[in-house]
């Protein structure tokens, strides 16, 4: 398949004028005044978890439970595009593509962070838990709830919407749009008029809040890293530079193309973080990671359905809306476009194929990767050997990352690396989602064509813009609660089209018939 032009397609201005009329007012009204952004942005956090947050933990369980069903089951033979179509890319190749389009720069970011902040009780995470900070059964569950945030249920929150997208697109030749995937439940007429332009409009004001939260977690974390090992206060001279460097970064991608921009940068991208988890275990506490990353999955396992549901008022704010929460609040702001751009790679694989590399891959991935990241940092932090819990305290939840690096040997070779990978993991993520973004706003498109370059760049600078607003004046306790107050907002705005998909995807497959 060969990448076309698409000079001959309109633009969905639905879609393009009402989205960018509210991400271009927020960065324009960062530009202006910053602190009412934060407010805005702040105030929707609250609301929505608070409100929803019931809701965001039923469905992500559904999602979880429906996915498995649909994996292990004979749809998992049906092939997208019909029994004859042939992929376009390698395994190797795809596994890349969608775990660093995915959340591969979240594990990055808090591989080190997140166990540890746990363990430390930093923020009073285990404030409401009854867990004794420091103890041994801190330790097991600071694995487990890592474990249960960044592994099976994320991914099948991506796996599903791109499989509801692949499907209708490849198999029943519907529009490549979030709004056809609810085709089986309102009929082809939700694809007409003006619910097709809200439903959309609604997946890309949710992505673009996730992407610019996702670029400011970014630029917090290098941030953190220049200060920390060079000396170099971070600060809005700082963060600006590095927005620069990175929306550049995307965008230079994005306009090379599927083929030349994303697919490099994620080959490269995952070569980096293959290397980075086999040095780290050949050179860590090799015993004690096995040891702890088993007792780790077996509390995991133990607590699955509690923490599942658990409810703010037992589990605690600080512990479920500040964290597990706001990672389902930006996977499924993510979700709806993830899946398209999940969907457009998948031609020619069959569902099984799909889910092995979309969801369950990645998921193990997750697994070891905080396995060897979360239990080395663990066991250096009762051994004495560096304090990264004060570090933490000290510099913010994303600077424990740099601590440890320097601890490494060759560390001074390691953190410069690092900061290039993860420069290059939300590269390789914004530019996905900003071709998506672009996709969404023109009519007709195919999977194989490119949409217009004066789009992606629009929607490259505004995300930009609006990440460093978020990082440089609404950092807060953590040094990035103004990008969880973005997940938040992106993930508000497209809860309920979520779950619409979710049931969209179990009458699909278990009341229609199915189409092959």
């Amino acid at each position: 398949m060969v990448e076309k032009s698409v000079a001959k397609h309109k633009i969905r201005n639905g879609v393009f004028l009402p989205s960018f009329f509210v991400v271009g007012g927020a960065a324009l009204l960062g530009i202006i005044n910053n602190t009412m952004l934060t407010e805005v942005a702040m105030n929707t956090f609250l609301f929505s978890l608070r409100s929803f947050g019931w809701l965001y933990q039923i469905i992500s369980i559904v999602a979880l439970v429906l996915v498995t069903i649909i994996t292990f089951s004979k749809l998992g033979k049906i092939r997208f595009g019909g029994a004859d179509a042939k992929p376009k890319y390698s395994f190797l190749t795809w596994f890349a593509m969608a775990l660093t389009g995915g959340i591969a720069t979240g594990v990055i970011t808090y591989g080190v962070n997140e166990p540890l902040i746990y363990f430390g009780n930093i923020y009073g995470e285990l404030g409401q838990t009854g867990i004794e900070p420091g103890s041994s059964t801190a330790l097991l569950f600071a694995m487990g709830r890592c474990f249960y945030n960044w592994t099976f249920v994320p991914y099948a929150m991506y796996s599903l919407c791109g499989l509801i997208v692949a499907y209708m697109y490849f198999n029943r030749k519907q529009a490549l749009s979030v709004t056809a995937t609810l085709i089986p439940l309102f009929g082809e007429k939700v694809t007409k008029g003006i619910w097709a332009n809200v439903i959309d409009t609604l997946a890309l004001l949710a992505i673009a809040l996730g992407l610019a939260s996702s670029l400011g977690a970014g630029l917090a974390l290098v941030g953190s890293g220049i200060e920390m090992t060079y000396g170099i206060k971070q600060g809005p001279i700082v963060w600006l530079i590095l927005v620069l460097i990175i929306t550049a970064t995307f965008i230079f991608s994005s306009l090379l193309g599927i083929d030349k921009g994303i697919k490099w940068f994620s080959d490269l991208n995952a070569k980096v973080f293959y290397v980075l988890l086999a040095l780290l275990f050949i050179i860590g506490p090799g015993l004690y990671i096995f040891r702890t990353s088993t007792a780790g999955m077996a509390y995991w396992l133990q607590n699955f359905w509690i923490w599942g549901l658990d409810p703010i008022d037992i589990g605690g704010e600080a512990l479920v809306m500040w964290w597990t929460l706001y990672d389902w609040a930006i996977w499924i702001a993510y979700a709806p476009l993830m899946g398209l751009f999940l969907a457009i790679i998948s031609y020619g694989r069959t569902i099984r194929e799909f889910m092995v590399i979309n969801w369950i891959l990645p998921s193990v991935f997750s697994v070891i990767w905080f396995g060897v990241f979360g239990s080395t940092a663990l066991y250096w932090q009762q051994e004495g050997v560096v304090d990264l819990i004060g570090t933490i305290s000290q510099h913010g939840a994303v600077a424990g990352l740099w601590a440890f690096l320097a601890n490494l040997p060759l560390g001074f070779i390691f953190i410069p690396v690092v900061m290039i990978a993860l420069m290059l993991s939300f590269s390789t993520n914004a530019d996905s989602m900003t071709r998506t973004i672009a996709s969404l706003c023109t009519e007709n498109i195919k999977h194989d064509e490119e949409p217009a370059a004066w789009q992606k760049l629009t929607w490259g600078l505004t995300i930009g813009v609006i990440s460093f607003v978020m990082v440089a004046y609404a950092g807060g306790a953590q040094g990035v609660d103004g990008v969880k107050y973005l997940a938040a907002a992106g993930g508000t705005a497209v809860l309920f089209v979520f779950v619409l998909q979710v049931i969209s995807a179990f009458k699909m497959f278990f009341i229609d018939k199915i189409e092959e």
